[in-house]
């Protein structure tokens, strides 16, 4: 007990040097968790209200804070003398590895992240995405899910929506519907337009503005084709696109206009062989 009373008083400033450091690490590291926590509240409280997902404001808020404690638990070491290169070596290493590892995982995540904060479609949008045509029923961190027309739950990754074209339907109120009609070579251009566009005008679900374009666009080589393109709500799509075939056959076979299919005549000739002689 003597020699250790003895050591003390022949190492105070040594002890007080030390002392002070640790000091010095703990409210470092006091700050620091003090600082997380104040920063991920903070993230929390001004994306809260935002469109993007609370998974998402979360997840972010999490990471942030992990990361300001481990600066802040790294910086203390380092006060009290201990070399933290190896630690932060080590560090790397691992996530080096573990990013390898899950390149794919990671891939879908940061891909959902990005869905969540631009928002290019919503739970209920009907959208073509990665190459799947559906309604939208959840946007996770890693999948998108899709419901398609015929009742199919599809689970698409993120990263297959991010690095392709996204198609949303649901975005605008309204839609053009675009037809191509064939008629005969022998049919009354102009009365042919005109039966178009009474057929629009009589269907109470095709908007008035803009109005419906019919022209003729192509000539080609067994009919002229028309292109009619009326205006319609959204939700009236399919019904109208349907309708409109159907009433257009209609129409045109009471017109007496024919709807000409692809064909091909073929002429044979018959020649007749000199050297052939008849013999009685």
């Amino acid at each position: 007990m003597e020699n250790i009373l003895v050591w003390i008083g022949d190492n105070q400033e040594l002890i007080l040097r030390l002392g002070i450091k640790l000091i010095v690490s703990l409210l470092i590291l006091i700050g620091g968790i003090v600082l997380a926590r104040f920063t991920a509240n903070f993230l929390i409280r001004r994306l809260d209200n935002s469109a993007i997902d609370n998974m998402v404001v979360s997840f972010l808020a999490s990471i942030i804070r992990a990361l300001i404690i481990i600066a802040a638990v790294l910086m203390a070491l380092s006060h009290v003398g201990v070399q933290t290169t190896s630690f932060i070596a080590i560090l790397g290493a691992a996530g080096l590895a573990i990013g390898l590892a899950l390149q794919g995982s990671l891939s879908n995540f940061a891909s959902g992240v990005m869905i969540m904060i631009y928002r290019p479609f919503k739970a209920g949008d009907y959208v073509d995405a990665g190459g799947i045509a559906g309604s939208v029923q959840r946007i996770e961190l890693f999948t998108t899910v899709l419901k398609t027309p015929d009742n199919k739950k599809v689970v698409v990754p993120n990263s297959r929506i991010t690095t392709s074209a996204i198609t949303n339907f649901s975005v605008e109120a309204t839609r053009r519907v675009d037809l191509v009609i064939g008629v005969s070579y022998n049919a009354n251009l102009q009365d042919t337009k005109k039966l178009f566009l009474d057929i629009l005008m009589a269907d109470e679900r095709v908007l008035k503005t803009p109005e419906p374009t019919i022209a003729v666009s192509e000539l080609g080589d067994s009919a002229v084709k028309f292109i009619v393109r009326p205006w319609v709500n959204r939700a009236d799509y399919w019904a109208v696109y349907w309708g409109c075939l159907e009433k257009f056959k209609d129409a045109l076979d009471a017109a007496g206009i024919g709807i000409p299919y692809p064909q091909m005549d073929v002429h044979l000739h018959t020649k007749e062989n000199p050297k052939l002689e008849s013999k009685d």
